[in-house]
């Protein structure tokens, strides 16, 4: 295990009505005037956005609003939200959504705190250290999906336009001050949605899991058993959306995937990610699809630099391999992912996905590595990237 420093101080408030507590919540955390920050959806055709503005008024909570986030969120609406936070002189960013409405809150929550300023924060692999974000406004989330884990992470990515590049800000300042977790909320779902959530956490999941950090027992442990729960409790949802046990059991999971607490201590990788940003940036894909296409050509292209840990993944999680060589295992527990997967309703190819071969290039040259490698377990290059898009055909 290596050194680190682990600070997660995300208020949870878990389980049913909880979204009634939203506005006090608000005001313990030091919010008078907020933004109001969603798609426009399923949080408004539900009553959910209603229910959030009553208990901001109950509390004596002001606030602004600011709908409209789509998948993959856009920096023209993040745009928008720091001149409006800016002139409504909100306090507190209140994002009632998924990762990408929190995603966007946070870029929010920067620019405000710093006269408009935002956008250089948020880079890609051509900066080896990325920026150190002075201020933020307090974020706080009431979460409708299981997925992101953006409502306890240090992380906000944004699709920058005119460009076209999807490229991530990070530190602990961004981590929310609270999130409202009602499991009932994500009954609404439609079954893809549901999907790609399950494939994005466990994509968290296996971006800590994979690593060349040795002694690390703890957290392979606390790895494996989450990724256990997501494909588990991941079926009864799938079979039952009003499986309200099985709908915790994710939710749980989607946080703990992703607040870091299954990554202390080990080096991660987040070559996948690097990867899928650039098929959703270009495609407009939902992020967990892009990434049911990606990782399993990635673990296939790197799994000979760690058969074991690849052995160990397959046996532990999938419960195959028992009995072959490592090598066997490890190739057993792809096929495995991939298999459950396809049982989620996840493409696994870019036909499936809408992706095309002939733009690998152009994929390459958005990755903008510069020379650089990307990836904590295996450190790939610009031609390892272009042969694990090949795998992805």
């Amino acid at each position: 295990m290596i050194d680190f420093d682990f600070w997660s101080p995300t208020y949870i408030a878990f389980g049913k009505g909880k979204e009634s507590h939203t506005g006090g919540l608000v005001r313990r955390f030091g919010g008078t005037k907020a933004l109001l920050h969603y798609g426009g959806g399923s949080a408004v055709r539900s009553g959910l956005l209603d229910r959030v503005k009553s208990s901001l008024s109950e509390a004596g909570v002001a606030f602004a609003e600011l709908g409209g986030v789509k998948p993959n969120p856009r920096s023209s609406l993040v745009d928008q939200g720091v001149r409006l936070a800016l002139d409504e002189k909100v306090d507190f960013l209140l994002a009632v959504g998924g990762g990408s409405v929190i995603d966007s809150a946070k870029a929010i929550a920067i620019g405000a705190a710093n006269g408009g300023e935002w956008r250089r924060f948020y880079v890609g692999r051509e900066v080896k250290v990325k920026p150190v974000i002075p201020a933020a406004l307090p974020v706080g989330v009431v979460l409708t999906i299981a997925a992101a884990g953006s409502e306890a992470s240090t992380n906000s990515v944004v699709n920058l336009e005119p460009e076209n590049l999807k490229r991530a800000a990070g530190g602990d300042i961004l981590r929310p001050k609270f999130a409202v977790m009602n499991p009932e909320i994500t009954m609404s779902l439609p079954p893809f949605q549901t999907a790609c959530g399950l494939a994005d956490m466990f994509a968290h999941l296996c971006e800590r899991y994979f690593t060349p950090t040795k002694d690390v027992a703890l957290s392979d442990n606390l790895c494996e058993a989450v990724m256990r729960t997501v494909v588990e409790e991941g079926a009864k949802v799938m079979a039952d959306p009003s499986d309200y046990q099985a709908r915790a059991n994710v939710m749980w999971a989607g946080t703990l995937a992703h607040n870091d607490v299954c990554g202390a201590g080990r080096v991660q990788d987040w070559a996948s990610h690097g990867l899928e940003h650039e098929l959703s940036a270009l495609y407009d894909c939902a992020h967990g699809a892009g990434l049911a296409v990606v990782m399993p050509a990635w673990m296939e292209y790197v799994h000979s630099a760690d058969d074991a840990r690849f052995a160990r993944f397959a046996r532990n999680v999938f419960g195959v391999g028992a009995g072959e060589t490592d090598a066997q295992a490890a190739l057993d527990g792809i096929v495995a992912f991939r298999r459950w997967l396809k049982s989620i309703g996840m493409p696994l190819t870019f036909a499936e996905l809408g992706a095309k071969e002939e733009d690998i290039p152009l994929l390459l040259k958005t990755l903008n590595l510069c020379g650089n490698t990307l990836g904590g377990f295996m450190r790939l290059d610009e031609n390892d990237v272009s042969a694990i898009y090949r795998l992805c055909v």
